[in-house]
């Protein structure tokens, strides 16, 4: 078997190798033909849309699965559904039950922002959890203890001093407003930062204040 191995023209190799070449070539419809396809095409869990083909997506599925590997219904639900949408119209509230804070980004509301009150007192636990908030969100810009000299203020001066007298007299609410919106060369931060985040970062702004 070995001597005669010997004397496989070299022409036949080359064709053969040829022919697994282009086979794993993908084009078009044609996904190639890949080693464990489902390592290299990784499938996005998509919780608003429901496939309920169980043979989509079959053939990267390697595992022992008796379904496609694009199959995503929820079989304990009635409809196979992941996520159930909200009715029209309705508000999502937080765990405490409060809406969303709606106010405009103008004058007039930072104004009226003032006379908000912190759902929060200022309990050691809720000023722990504001410092750690404070250090993430406020410290890089503001500096450790408030005064506007955190590692951003070298590149942009500025940055406002939480101690100094222009600010010092502000409300909760108010710190609360402008962490929502943004003010000066502050950014908005309401997309990173939920209503209890800044209701706690208010509170620990204030404590800071007081040294």
């Amino acid at each position: 078997m070995m001597k005669s191995a010997r004397f496989i023209p070299v022409g036949l190799i080359v064709l053969i190798a040829a022919t697994l070449l282009v086979g794993c070539k993908a084009g078009g419809d044609n996904p190639g033909r890949e080693y464990a396809p489902n390592m290299y095409h990784s499938v996005a869990y998509e919780p608003l849309i429901q496939i309920m083909d169980e043979d989509a997506g079959r053939w990267v599925n390697s595992s022992d699965k008796d379904r496609g590997e694009y199959y995503n219904s929820n079989n304990y639900n009635p409809f196979k559904m992941n996520m159930r949408l909200p009715a029209p119209n309705t508000v999502r509230r937080n765990v405490h039950g409060w809406l969303p804070y709606r106010a405009g980004n103008d004058t007039t509301s930072l104004r009226l922002a003032n006379k908000l009150v912190n759902p929060y007192e200022a309990s050691p636990a809720i000023l722990e959890q504001g410092k750690v908030l404070y250090e993430i969100y406020c410290k890089h810009c503001h500096g450790a203890k408030g005064m506007g000299d955190g590692k951003v203020a070298d590149k942009y001066p500025g940055v406002a001093n939480l101690k100094g007298d222009a600010i010092k007299g502000v409300t909760e609410g108010h710190i609360f407003h402008v962490i929502t919106y943004g003010k000066g060369l502050m950014g908005a931060h309401g997309s990173q930062v939920n209503e209890e985040e800044r209701w706690k970062i208010a509170k620990y702004v204030k404590e800071l204040q007081k040294n």
